[in-house]
């Protein structure tokens, strides 16, 4: 997957052989900020754009822009992987969300 990263928003880019074109959507909000180029150069000029437009049209409403995440996440898991992962993560001295934390940590930046 391709992304670009600006103000800590990051969108997705895709290659749309239909029209020949770069395009990318922003991920982790449910505004739908979309955005295309005909080559990278400009789909970054356009991608900042997109996000400063989204950051002032918020802004202009009084609505608080979405943040691509918040810091808190709610994981729904087998009984039996939610208990796997407590012995593991008191058998390191650690609370499971520390534990949680540096596992998704090291798979995200592998």
């Amino acid at each position: 997957m391709n992304t670009m990263t600006y103000k800590s928003y990051t969108a997705r880019i895709e290659f749309d052989d239909r029209d020949n074109i770069l395009v990318g959507r922003l991920l982790g909000i449910s505004d739908i900020v979309s955005f295309h180029a005909d080559n990278v150069a400009e789909l970054r000029a356009v991608f900042e754009e997109a996000v400063d437009d989204y950051l002032e049209a918020c802004e202009h409403v009084g609505k608080t822009p979405e943040k691509p995440a918040s810091g808190k996440l709610l994981l729904r898991v087998p009984p039996e992987i939610h208990a796997a992962a407590l012995i593991k993560a008191q058998a390191a001295g650690k609370s499971l969300n520390q534990w949680a934390t540096e596992v998704l940590g090291g798979a995200v930046h592998a």
